[in-house]
């Protein structure tokens, strides 16, 4: 796990995760070998293994948001991406 910049609370990291310099991940779960761009915001987000996360990229802030860019959300709030899914950049 390495955390370059960035600020990790109340989460849980697995090996290989990487977080890049100014990124927040608040009340997350990040897998084996998630990439994490810089300036990127998640919270409450679960993230399956070998998924990147694009730079700036917000995720966990807007429900709607993220079923709209194909991300499962469960009835309390928390995003959930699948094993290597793919993520586009994207705000909100």
């Amino acid at each position: 796990m390495i955390v370059s910049g960035g600020t990790v609370r109340r989460s849980v990291l697995s090996p290989g995760v990487r977080v890049g310099r100014g990124a927040l991940v608040e009340g997350c779960v990040l897998l084996d070998s998630v990439e994490v761009g810089e300036g990127v915001v998640l919270r409450r987000t679960i993230i399956d293994k070998e998924v990147v996360i694009p730079p700036g990229t917000v995720i966990g802030e807007d429900p709607e948001a993220a079923r709209a860019n194909g991300f499962e959300v469960s009835a309390n709030g928390v995003t959930v991406l699948a094993k290597r899914q793919t993520v586009r950049p994207l705000s909100a």
